[in-house]
């Protein structure tokens, strides 16, 4: 059963840094594609969702096929035994990045992170504070040398956008290429000519 990694679930994990439209985007693209998602909300992230959107926790957990508790820690993706292709933490907390870089499963989305990365799937963080100091980037240093991608939504413009949601679609993008998903999301760079991107 699901023995192709494309046939499987995808893990979202939305924390409660700023930013949870990544989150919430993300799993909107991929219901439309057709792609199998488990979510994970923690507690946070539905203070977010009412303070930075107009989505509900009850929308949210509409776009995907499954979602759990954040304190359901023998929830099906707690499990190495369930196959997924991969988890996309969108957006995450450095909380989160801690608890992960630290194998410190004190919760679902740090639990399924974990057996994530002990079954050598794709681990996407997409970290969200800004400034970093030391200890920040040593927390994504110590993820990255367990096998997790390190992916901040950092806004690229080779691609012309023209609004906010280009700019979200752009970071989403890059983070679904992490786990081999096809998207339509942003104009790929294919080189330049005299200096500006070909067309």
């Amino acid at each position: 059963m699901n023995a192709d990694p494309k046939n499987r679930p995808l893990v979202v994990a939305i924390t409660g840094a700023t930013g949870v439209i990544y989150g919430v985007e993300m799993l909107r693209v991929l219901k439309e594609c057709g792609q199998e998602t488990h979510l994970i909300l923690s507690e946070a992230a539905g203070l977010n969702l009412s303070i930075e959107t107009s989505y509900s926790l009850n929308d949210v957990a509409s776009l995907a096929t499954v979602t759990y508790n954040n304190k359901d820690v023998g929830a099906a993706v707690a499990s190495g035994s369930f196959r997924t292709r991969g988890m996309i933490v969108a957006p995450c907390t450095i909380k989160t990045l801690s608890a992960i870089a630290n194998s410190f499963t004190y919760n679902l989305v740090a639990r399924a992170a974990d057996v994530t990365l002990k079954e050598r799937r794709p681990l996407v963080l997409m970290v969200r504070e800004t400034p970093l100091h030391k200890g920040h980037l040593d927390l994504m240093s110590r993820a990255a040398d367990c096998g997790a991608v390190i992916l901040p939504p950092m806004p690229a413009f080779y691609h012309h956008p023209e609004t906010i949601m280009d700019i979200i679609h752009q970071s989403i993008g890059k983070a679904l290429d992490q786990v081999e998903i096809e998207h339509h999301l942003f104009k790929r760079w294919t080189g330049s000519t005299n200096g500006s991107p070909r067309r």
